[in-house]
């Protein structure tokens, strides 16, 4: 239920205070914690089913992944930060809690290694970032945002796509 809770909320909450949203919502709102328990309890009863159909939970996860993204960005610029730095704001929206869960049970951050999973959280809230800048709708941008974002995921999962890894250092000669 730990790790529930971190993975669904510890980015949320940190964008929230970083942005003077206080208290977060992820504590002051009972809902936040029922369904982070939820989805820690269907989760361990439920593991070799909810493993066996990685892929649709992976896509579920895109979904969320996009809908975070741009209304953490969404958030941090009506709060009055930078472009810029509400775009970081949206990605972190949905990466944190990932980010803490991993290194929770000592695994390197999914988001760390080659997947296009923080880059599409980013992408996401450029979208959202640029609409904002040209005084377009934020209905429209949030959900061109959500739709590149998804888009991305998407992809990476069907096709394999990921970012290059730097290789290995050549020996001295």
């Amino acid at each position: 239920m730990v790790l529930a809770f971190a993975a669904g909320n510890a980015g949320g909450i940190t964008c929230d205070l970083l942005i003077g949203s206080v208290p977060p919502a992820a504590i002051s709102d009972w809902r936040y914690l029922g369904v982070s328990l939820l989805a820690g309890l269907v989760t361990f009863f439920w593991y070799p089913d909810i493993n066996v159909r990685r892929r649709p939970v992976l896509l579920f996860d895109g979904a969320g992944l996009a809908l975070f993204a741009v209304t953490g960005t969404e958030k941090a610029l009506a709060a009055g930060l930078n472009p810029v730095m509400a775009a970081l704001m949206g990605m972190l929206t949905k990466i944190g809690g990932g980010m803490l869960r991993d290194v929770l049970v000592n695994q390197t951050p999914t988001v760390l290694q080659a997947d296009l999973y923080a880059v599409a959280a980013l992408a996401a809230g450029l979208v959202v970032v640029v609409g904002h800048v040209m005084h377009y709708p934020s209905f429209a941008v949030m959900t061109v945002g959500a739709l590149l974002c998804f888009w991305l995921r998407v992809m990476a999962i069907l096709r394999g796509w990921h970012l290059p890894i730097a290789g290995k250092p050549h020996p001295p000669r």
